[in-house]
């Protein structure tokens, strides 16, 4: 079994939680965590399934780590990659810019021929405006996680994204119930 490659940018640690809390559920034995800050374009080449995480930090500005790294991940060829996006925000201190940074990063992702999976939907958010979301169709291009403003909903919401990744990355290992 080919595992899933999981990298995330985090400052404050919530993004890494939130990897760390994916990995549970999909199974240690699964899936490798790696910090972006840590990786080189290399190790990108031994996942053909790959869950990225990042956060969107103040007016839609990019993670620092993710921003060090993002000329690098723009030459990244993602052909024949299946991957999943997870991004965090604030949807009411910054309502205008919610999860931008992991649209922007869906952008740069779909430009390098990756096929993406793991849309979620935006019922039960109170945001303005977003680059992760997908026109037209009432979804994110990725999970969407406020851990400021909504965290109660968190382990409920990743419990069913994970279900469905489960199923979009065609997983035969089971679920791992976690109780967080």
């Amino acid at each position: 079994m080919s595992r899933i490659g999981l990298f995330f940018g985090s400052d404050e640690g919530n993004t890494e939680n939130i990897a760390y809390r994916i990995q549970q559920r999909l199974g240690e034995d699964t899936v490798d965590v790696l910090d972006i800050a840590d990786v080189t374009q290399l190790e990108f080449a031994d996942y053909n399934q790959i869950i990225l995480g990042i956060p969107t930090w103040d007016f839609g500005q990019i993670q620092s780590d993710w921003e060090e790294f993002w000329g690098d991940i723009s030459e990244v060829d993602f052909s024949g990659k299946t991957v999943a996006l997870f991004g965090l925000g604030d949807q009411f201190g910054y309502g205008d810019y919610f999860l931008d940074a992991m649209g922007m990063l869906h952008d740069v992702l779909v430009s390098a021929g990756a096929g993406i999976v793991g849309h979620w939907p935006t019922q039960g958010y109170d945001f303005d405006a977003s680059k992760a979301e997908i026109p037209g169709a009432a979804k994110f291009v990725g999970l969407a996680i406020d851990e400021d403003q909504q965290e109660e909903l968190t382990a409920r919401r990743l419990d069913q994204w994970c279900r469905q990744i489960h199923g979009e990355f065609g997983l035969t290992t089971p679920l791992i119930a976690v109780d967080d």
